[in-house]
Parts: structure tokens; sequence; C-alpha cells
């Protein structure tokens, strides 16, 4: 199957991932070329089996970068239905007590309501959905269902992409249903696959595009949507907190929105930088919707949609190097999220907007393509989105040293003045913070009580979750060996805490010795594994494109 004969089409710019970045990017590149009318090719393509099948966030949606891009959007039917009217936010306690913080001390950069700039509860994955309407009318092409395998690398210039073949056995036989991959070739690739993407990470690597950089730092986002009561909603109120359950094992904060129809969504958003290897970040998520600040909204409620998702979080010290020869890194591939303000989708938006920019100067003076796009840099430090970043630099390292109140009293601090205080900055790895579980407390989850907490089979199933169970397993390990001979004996294995749909488990074989299973069909692909192995023994590569969860309106 090497050295199979591929199909190869031709076009002036491709994109790896149909969202906010990537859908965003699309759209301003063909409003361009209309205006200027001039031929263009853009194709979209996503590993989903449909655009917002993968998509995964809070959100509370500042409309920035939409403002900027669609300036009808509201007469153009965009999904924005619920702006944000109040905001609460609490430091929890105990799995009682709650302490409900003045609006006075909570960092302004986490206010929702107030100011010039209206806030709306949305759902992401409907967001992108309407985008790619918008891009097809402008005249996108996009694939949805076809995942990017590698960047076609040639004379050190990115040319293109592979999609990866269909209709593998797991043995890497072709089935009768196989199909290869196709190249698609362009004069730039923009590579928008969200958080750890797993071709943004290659090329980070060979490029060297973190040289001089703090090591990027991730958390992982559980999020539910639940159908609630009618007395028990309140449409466009944003709740967040921090605190219990976490204590000191790790930093975090939790989120409770009321959306439209009758929903509320909520979630915990934690940090991998977590030391205890005993910590499971799905459990922890579960006992949190018992404290009363949380459960008042759920109880008679019904959890309708659950999923996970990395978070890149690190902000501007951890950003990379967003070009290369013939292509670039945009929104979380890079890690264009705002943590102080705990949103990312107008900023991924934007880094796709300037890509956009770029990309159609240097094609409509002549560019034959894979070259460096230096002016992009330019204009993405130009951009309020870069400067965005830069003024909340030391949001996230202040939390990591200082602790959740100590970090949130040095940022709020550091907003007060101005951002004059000095810039933190945090080097130690998330993979590298784990310690030994002899030095750790274990950590004894209640089981789920199947209303307001559930356990992981249950939660996967209402992920939608499905992969073609006869195709090579998607989950590498550099060393087969590396779990049960390294990772359980110093670390209690914690990839079977740590995923937070169940794929790892410790089972005994026939003889009594554990053994390392992976069960890849339950994959959400979150690239928490990735991310957070003490190792780095495992690595994320895309199944069969169409594969892996299908959220709704998530």
């Amino acid at each position: 199957m090497e050295n199979v004969e591929r199909d190869v089409m031709d076009f002036d710019v491709v994109i790896v991932g149909a969202g906010p970045s990537g859908l965003a990017a699309a759209c301003r590149l063909m409003q361009q070329a209309n205006d200027a009318e001039q031929e263009l090719t853009v194709c979209v393509v996503e590993k989903g089996s449909e655009v917002g099948a993968h998509i995964l966030s809070g959100a509370v949606f500042e409309p920035r970068a939409l403002n900027e891009l669609f300036p009808d959007w509201q007469e153009r039917g965009a999904p924005l239905n619920t702006p944000a009217i109040r905001d609460d936010v609490y430091l929890l306690k105990d799995a009682d007590k709650a302490q409900k913080l003045p609006n006075a001390l909570v960092p302004k950069s986490m206010h929702n309501t107030g100011g010039d700039l209206t806030r709306y509860v949305i759902s992401a994955g409907n967001l992108c959905r309407w985008l790619a309407e918008q891009a097809e009318a402008l005249g996108v092409e996009i694939f949805p269902g076809f995942a990017a395998q590698e960047a076609i690398v040639e004379d050190g210039a990115v040319r293109g992409i592979l999609i990866g073949d269909m209709g593998v056995a797991a043995d890497g036989s072709p089935k009768d249903s196989h199909m290869p991959g196709m190249e698609l070739r362009a004069k730039y690739t923009l590579f928008a696959e969200g958080a750890r993407g797993h071709i943004g990470k290659r090329l980070i690597e060979d490029f060297s595009l973190d040289a001089g950089r703090d090591p990027q730092h991730y958390g992982i986002g559980l999020k539910e949507l639940w159908d609630v009561p009618a007395d028990k909603h309140e449409p466009g109120v944003v709740l967040h907190g921090s605190g219990w359950p976490l204590g000191n094992n790790a930093h975090g904060g939790w989120f409770l929105y009321h959306a439209e129809n009758q929903q509320v969504v909520v979630g915990l958003i934690m940090d991998l930088s977590y030391q205890n290897p005993w910590l499971s970040p799905f459990d922890e998520f579960q006992r949190m919707k018992h404290h009363p600040v949380l459960s008042q909204y759920l109880e008679g409620g019904k959890r309708v949609a659950y999923g996970a998702r990395a978070i890149t979080k690190g902000g501007f010290n951890c950003l990379p190097k967003m070009t290369f020869p013939g292509g670039l890194l945009i929104g979380c591939d890079a890690g264009t999220l705002n943590f102080a303000k705990i949103k990312g989708l107008h900023t991924a938006m934007k880094s796709g907007m300037v890509a956009a920019e770029s990309v159609f100067e240097a094609i409509k003076n002549g560019d034959e393509g894979a070259q460096e796009l230096t002016s992009f840099n330019d204009k993405w430090e130009a951009s309020w989105a870069y400067q965005e970043l830069k003024e909340s630099a030391s949001f996230g390292p202040a939390i990591h040293k200082y602790g959740t109140v100590g970090g949130g009293a040095y940022n709020f601090a550091n907003q007060l003045l101005g951002n004059k205080l000095p810039n933190l900055h945090d080097t130690t790895t998330d993979h590298g913070a784990l310690k030994p579980a002899d030095e750790c407390e274990k950590i004894d989850y209640p089981k789920p009580d199947g209303k307001l907490s559930f356990d992981k089979p249950s939660s996967v199933f209402l992920s939608n979750t499905n992969h073609e169970e006869n195709q090579p397993c998607h989950l590498r390990l550099d060393d087969p060996d590396l779990p049960i001979r390294d990772n359980l004996p110093k670390y209690a294995e914690p990839a079977q805490r740590y995923c937070p749909v169940g794929v790892y488990e410790v089972v005994e074989d026939d003889e009594g010795k554990p053994r390392f299973q992976i069960n890849f069909q339950n994959c959400i692909h979150c690239k928490t594994c990735d991310i957070k192995d003490p190792a780095q023994n495992i690595t994320w590569v895309a199944p069969e494109g169409g594969g892996g969860p299908n959220y709704p309106n998530m």
C-alpha cells in the first residue's frame, strides 16, 4: 500500500479544520476575491462527519471578529440568540458552602455584561455550521468526513496535505472498501485543527516554531448540555466559579450558562498541569455538579449531551511562530485563546481573518506559493487580538504559580495597574508536572447517582461517538511495553483516569498479569492523552474520516 497511486486536486488555498478560525479564514479569503473579481479556489477539509460534529466550547461569545467579518450577521441569521444578562462568580469552599464574589473583585476580563459590546451564550458548533453556510455561499468548497493525515513538505516548504486512506483494516491491509487518500495541493495551507492539532504539533517541531517560547500549556474542558425545568431557567445568566472540589490538587474553574431553548450548559475546565496522578478530571466534574450552587439548576432536569476537549491555554508567552514556508498555524492550533477572558472563539476567528488577508495579498500580487508570509506577523501584531493576548500574558502563569485564589488576586491587581506587574512565566511542561503516585494522596470518588452524576460509559453514549472498529488504532504507542513497565509502578498508569471516556484501561490477561488496553472506539478526539502522558509515549493521529463524536449544539 506504500506506493499507491493517489488522485491530486489543486487549490489556491487549503484549510485544515472547519472550526471558527478555519471558516473565518475561508470566508475572508473569498470576500476579498469576490471584491477584487479575482478567481480563487479555497477548500476546507474537516475530519468530523459534518461541520460542527467535533466542535465543543463553553461558550460565551464576544462578537468582535464576527462584527468585522459579517457586519450584517443578524440579518443573515447567525445563531446568537441569547445575550448575557448577568454575571455571577463564586468561590466554592467545600461540598456545601460557597462565597459569591462582589463584582468589583472580579477581574474585568471576566465581565460578560456591561460595556459597548453585547456578549452571547451560544453553541460554538451551531456558529460553525452557520459560518460554513456563509463560506459555501461565497464559493468555498467544504469536504466534511475527510481527515488530513499529514502535510506534504517538499524542498522545505508545505505544499498541501495528504488525506488519510479510507477502508484500511486493523492489520494495515486494504479492505474491499479501500480508497486511497487524495493529495490536496495548494499555494498556501492554513492549519486550523484546534488544540494540539496532530499535524500542527509536527510542524511546530519540524520548523522549530516554538524556539524561545515557554512550553505550551493546556486544560481539559468537560461539558454537558441539560434540558431543565422552565422555573429554573434564566436565559443569559452566566455563572463561573472555582475552588471545591479541586482544592490543592489542581487549578481550574467551572461554568454554568443558561442558553436558549430551556437548556443550560455546565462544565469544568481543569489545567493539565496537575500533579496528582490519582486525579480524574471526569470524576471531579461529576461530583462538582452536586454542589448546591450548581445542583439548584440541574435537579429535575435531563442530561442530553456530553463531551470533552483539550484547550490550548498557555497564552502569549507560549504562542509559537505562526508562519513557515507554504503555510500558517491559526486559532487553537497555535494557541490564540485568551484565558483571562475564558474565551477563544473571537481571537481564533481574528487570527484566521488576518491570515486570509496576508495570503490573498500574496496571491493577488502573483505569488505562486510556498513562501513564508512574513507580512502576516506585522498584521497579526497590529491586531486587537494580539494586543489582547499580550495584555493577559501573566494570567495563566500567575494561577500556576500562586494558585487559583492567589493568582486571581495577582491578575486583579495587574489589571488595576494597567498590566505593569512583571510578566510571569511557567516553564514546566504539563506532562512533566506529574508526581509519582506514592508521593500523592489517593482520591476515592463517590459513586454516580444517575441523576446529577454519571459514569463514563453512559457519557460516551451521549457523545454519539463512533469509529469503524476494523481500522488501525489511531492512538499510537512509541513503546507498547512502557505503560505497564514504567507508568503503572511509578504513576499508577494515569491514562485510565485522565482520559474522560475510558479509552485506556489496565486489565488482567489470562495469567493474571496486568495488560494495557486501548478502547479506541470510545475516543472523542480530546487529545488529553497526547498532552498528559508522563513519558510522551502516546501519539494521537487522525482515524478514518468521519469517526469520533457527533456533537449536537455543543
